[in-house]
């Protein structure tokens, strides 16, 4: 079988087990999120950390909540690091220094999961279970709670309440992350994972001394990891190594997970909104673009110039054979259009134009399907903006889903598309201006920009996924990049529950002959047409100084 055609057989098998998964996942997520009902377990938490699941909260006090949780978060495992070298179970690491706890820190808890370290040489087992894996359940969790206030923001009225984050929270760890994490960990060990909480020990003798090992709960970490579209791998080739990833089945069954509840999403909103016709339209829009992405990504790297490329069945370096060139492009779209940044190659090694198409996934605000949560707020959003585009196209009064978009939906919308772009910009900007930053660049010229302009790409989308080559532990980078991840996290959901309040605080209007449909495949193509541009427009100047320049010059 050719590398080609076991490579779209793979995507289309992909497709189905994708397909199969939607409508039961998507219905029970709806169901999960609309219920006025607790279980046991949920109520005892409620009860240890003083929260009243029933309390309706407007967006000041749902955001509130997430912002508490959420520093609660980085305050606890940045000390749990600094604190590691007392810890039982630390494996004889010593203590993260300060800089680059503070960067872990705000790396898990904001979804990213970019390490600047080599995790079987760093995190202990306390840190690894108590603080990192617990981190990819509960950040997931947050970024499912506001897309649910948002839906909630179109579907109620004359109100500005949201829902409880608090119960949010819990429902979507105890009902939706968990359960589902334990039954793909299951699948991950039967298949070869890793899963145990052995320590340090040598194997084999290369070239006159021993590689050692340790050992950890890989498979259930690894499970989170995808299913939460977090990213943060237990050892430094991330799902590249083996122990993580050990067959081609497991790097399929990975970027299913990777996939699966943003894909999900959509159908939970249209149920939601009480139209599953437009969840599909949003699904629609999502898997144009991510399918399109996968097939250039392939195309590119396929069909790379070079005899030595053509003789080898495409671009190989930096790929693992056992996945090859069709499932290590397939993962790579998968892991930078989600907020996963989880790797089963590298992507610097990718071909130039194969390179750009990682970092424009993640510019394009990782919409499609775009992470846990923050996909479908994401989109939601950008769905805004095309709406507003087509008002101002007929001159008409744009409407989406009911609601009225007036100056100041259009305003926090605005802002939000803005944000990220100006993190990755200003960001990359400094850190090529200033003398000091440069030097951790492994390479000159078109290729060491793209490594600068990936890392804050990476960072301010909250992806996490690494460009290779750029040396990001120093107190620049753990530094920046930090900022760059809770600025790029948190920024956002504040416009994202402002827009959810005015929503909610409107009195729906009627369809009428002048409305535009956002069921059809006609506001589909607008809103992939506005996707791409906006994002072109924002970053090809970057582009073109990096992976473009690269490209055309190979």
């Amino acid at each position: 079988m050719s590398p080609v055609l076991a490579g779209a057989l793979q995507l289309l098998a992909l497709i189905a087990a994708l397909a199969l998964a939607y409508i039961p996942l998507g219905s029970y997520l709806a169901r999960v999120y609309s219920s006025d009902r607790h279980l046991r377990i949920e109520k005892w938490i409620y009860r240890g950390i003083g929260a009243d699941p029933d309390v309706e909260m407007r967006w000041p006090a749902y955001l509130r909540g997430v912002l508490a949780f959420s520093t609660a978060g980085v305050l606890f495992l940045y000390l749990l690091q600094r604190l590691q070298g007392v810890l039982p179970g630390s494996l004889g690491f010593s203590s993260i220094e300060p800089a680059q706890a503070f960067n872990t820190a705000a790396s898990f808890v904001t979804n990213t999961n970019w390490q600047s370290y080599y995790g079987e040489q760093a995190m202990g087992h306390v840190v690894q279970t108590a603080g990192l894996a617990v981190q990819n359940f509960v950040s997931a969790a947050v970024g499912i709670a506001v897309a649910v206030a948002l839906v909630r923001g179109f579907v109620r009225a004359r109100t500005g309440e949201l829902g409880n984050f608090w119960a949010d929270l819990v429902r979507g760890t105890v009902r939706v992350l968990l359960p589902l994490a334990a039954v793909a960990a299951v699948v991950l060990v039967a298949c070869g994972a890793l899963q145990n909480f052995s320590g340090i020990h040598a194997v084999g003798q290369f070239m006159g001394g021993s590689q050692q090992w340790n050992g950890g709960a890989v498979a259930s970490q690894e499970a989170i990891k995808e299913l939460g579209t977090n990213g943060g791998g237990y050892f430094n080739a991330n799902s590249a190594h083996p122990f993580e990833n050990p067959t081609p089945f497991t790097n399929l069954f990975e970027i299913f997970l990777i996939l699966l509840i943003p894909f999900a999403l959509t159908r939970t909103f249209g149920i939601m909104v009480g139209s599953v016709r437009q969840g599909y339209a949003i699904l629609a829009t999502m898997a144009a673009i991510w399918i399109g992405f996968t097939a250039l990504m392939m195309w590119t790297e396929f069909a790379h110039h070079g005899p030595a490329l053509q003789a080898a069945g495409g671009a190989m370096e930096g790929k693992e054979v056992r996945f090859g060139v069709g499932g290590s492009s397939i993962f790579a779209v998968a892991t930078t259009l989600t907020s996963t940044g989880a790797v089963d190659s590298f992507h610097s090694s990718f071909t130039g134009l194969g390179g750009g198409i990682t970092m424009l996934s993640m510019m394009l605000g990782e919409i499609a399907p775009g992470g846990t949560g923050s996909g479908l707020y994401g989109i939601l959003i950008m769905a805004v903006i095309a709406v507003f585009i087509a008002g101002l196209m007929v001159g008409r009064t744009p409407e989406y889903l009911g609601k009225k978009i007036g100056s100041r939906e259009i305003k926090l919308a605005a802002v939000y598309i803005l944000i990220t772009p100006a993190l990755v910009l200003v960001f990359t900007a400094l850190s090529m201006a200033l003398p000091t930053p440069p030097h951790s660049m492994l390479n000159s010229g078109a290729h060491g920009f793209s490594e600068i302009l990936y890392a804050f790409t990476s960072a301010a989308n909250n992806n996490g996924s690494a460009f290779a080559g750029l040396n990001a532990n120093t107190d620049w980078f753990n530094t920046m990049t930090g900022l760059a991840m809770l600025l790029g996290r948190f920024l956002p959901m504040v416009f994202v529950l402002a827009l959810a309040g005015s929503l909610a605080q409107q009195k729906p209007v009627p369809v009428t002959a002048g409305t535009l449909r956002t069921e059809k495949p006609l506001f589909t193509s607008l809103l992939v047409g506005a996707i791409l541009i906006i994002t072109g427009l924002t970053y090809f100047p970057a582009l073109a100084l990096g992976p473009l320049a690269e490209g055309l010059a190979s």
